[in-house]
């Protein structure tokens, strides 16, 4: 099979690996689409994210979706060329928080794309049965690749808590921000603003459903928002940690979900103790796919507009130097990989 390796900062080679066949209680699956994630692009670009190093060479993409393969020895409720979605995250499921149903911080957890664990941009891999989600008829494949990072648009919203008739705004427009824009006007949210500077991405997030999409580089922000009830910081870039607590009225919620490059970032701490929000940060999701595949499958034509562009594996290097640049009005790029 062709695989896809991430060899050194912003270099890929496509090189022919075997793989076994399925063990027990796991499927084969064909990977047919991979979205490309912001995380990946850190990895990519900055050589690392969230504080761990990229170990080359490895194996990128975690938004995956295809076909069944082959079927381990156990395995049942499945046949081969059944359409999926792919969850990439490995739970122990017997750690203290598995236990407690926080999986997602599971003490064990180990999640394909990272160092050590390779991720999607191949075209084959072998899969727990429990990893794989059936796709209604309605969701192609490539659509599919959205149900991961919307489940962690899904799982921000338990922190942030969204009332109907209560406003938010959105820092970054990048997917997981436009996601996150949608669920919030689908949620009630009567005002969405939503912070870019990339014209491109502002245009998608009033097709979105923002309300107001500002350029951080031509406006001052703080002024121009005032106070929100909710915010989501899905850049934290530049100003924008600290423009999420100036903008937050008091008593107010903030939800980090971007990743930071650096490794310690800064806090308005005076600002976050006179207002007393509630701060809180998001790891990814923690079983909200199924959620995530409803939600796509009754507003697809929402959703469906935030992939932009496609490219076969080939030529994945010019994707992600495409979404680098913020090229061409890219919004979310799909990987087909078979």
């Amino acid at each position: 099979m062709q695989v896809a390796e991430l060899i050194s900062l912003r270099q890929f080679r496509l090189v022919e690996r075997k793989i076994d066949d399925p063990g027990p209680g796991e499927v084969q699956v064909r990977v047919q689409a991979v979205g490309v994630c912001g995380s990946d692009l850190h990895s990519y670009a900055e050589g690392g994210i969230g504080g761990k190093p990229c170990a080359y060479p490895m194996v990128l993409g975690h938004e995956p979706a295809g076909v069944v393969a082959k079927l381990g020895s156990g395995v049942s409720g499945w046949q081969p060329g059944d359409r999926a979605a792919f969850e990439p995250a490995l739970y122990c499921y017997h750690c203290r928080f598995c236990m407690a149903g926080r999986h997602n911080v599971c003490e064990n957890l180990r999640f394909l794309s990272s160092p050590g664990d390779p991720g999607f941009f191949r075209q084959y891999v072998n899969l727990p049965a429990g990893n794989l989600l059936a796709l209604p008829p309605n969701i192609g494949t490539n659509e599919a690749i959205l149900i991961e990072p919307l489940a962690v648009a899904l799982h921000s919203m338990k922190f942030g808590q969204p009332k109907p008739g209560e406003t938010a705004a959105v820092f970054g427009a990048g997917p997981i921000g436009l996601l996150t824009i949608a669920v919030l006007k689908l949620s009630g949210a009567s005002r969405v603003w939503a912070i870019d500077p990339v014209p491109a991405r502002r245009d998608l997030a009033r097709q979105m459903g923002a309300d107001v999409s500002l350029d951080p580089n031509a406006v001052d922000v703080v002024r121009e928002i005032r106070a929100v009830d909710l915010v989501f910081d899905c850049a934290a870039k530049g100003e924008s940690i600290r423009q999420s607590i100036q903008v937050a009225r008091s008593a107010g919620r903030v939800v980090f979900t971007g990743i930071p490059s650096e490794t310690e970032s800064p806090i308005a701490f005076h600002s976050w103790r006179r207002k007393e929000l509630a701060l809180f940060q998001v790891r990814r999701s923690n079983h909200e796919s199924e959620q995530a595949s409803d939600l796509l499958s009754s507003h697809l034509s929402l959703f469906a507009p935030l992939i932009t562009h496609t490219r076969p594996l080939g030529q994945i290097a010019q994707a992600f130097a495409q979404l680098e640049q913020y090229a061409d009005g890219v919004g979310k790029i799909v990987i087909q990989c078979s």
